[in-house]
């Protein structure tokens, strides 16, 4: 029996090399709106999204988060912000992440989370409140070269993954 859903949590890759094509408007919005859709704790949605197109924009964004340069390359990205007093905001906007890297995989789009908080210029750059502090910044864009779909080095399950309690049976 097939199950898309499997085969895209297969299948997905980290992306940082985008070949230049924009992101579709209407793929863009499924994006962001697969974020929205996503459960939260207490249905509280601590989140708040920005999509930034905008190229000189981009470019600022790859020199902030140090972890992701080929931001300034991609055509979107996605500033994910969570309400900082929101107890799990950061596992409920993690999740958005999720659902946001899964539907563009699904679309044929890459991306990569970059940055993992201490992110207050971003913030600053895209005018986001104080209230909110900057979780991470997802870089979108079809990949430049082929990807091996499904090839992932993991660990044998046999290692990660136990039933009923810890350990081998």
């Amino acid at each position: 029996m097939s199950n898309e859903v499997f085969d895209t949590v297969r299948t997905v890759l980290a992306v940082r090399e985008f070949d230049g094509r924009p992101v579709p408007k209407e793929t863009q919005a499924r994006i962001v709106e697969a974020a929205r859709l996503t459960a939260s704790a207490g249905n509280r949605q601590p989140w708040h999204f920005v999509v930034v197109t905008d190229s000189a924009t981009l470019g600022e964004l790859g020199k902030l988060v140090s972890t992701g340069p080929y931001i300034a390359q991609a055509p979107m990205a996605v500033v994910v912000a969570y309400e900082k007093e929101t107890y799990l905001a950061v596992s409920d906007a993690s999740r958005a992440i999720q659902s946001m890297v899964l539907t563009a995989w699904g679309e044929g789009i890459g991306s990569n989370w970059a940055g993992f908080g201490k992110l207050e210029a971003v913030r600053d750059l895209v005018h986001l409140p104080t209230k909110l502090e900057v979780l991470a910044v997802v870089a979108f864009g079809y990949p430049k070269r082929a990807l091996g779909k499904g090839l992932k080095n993991r660990k044998p399950a046999v290692e990660v993954i136990s039933w009923e309690q810890y350990g081998p049976r």
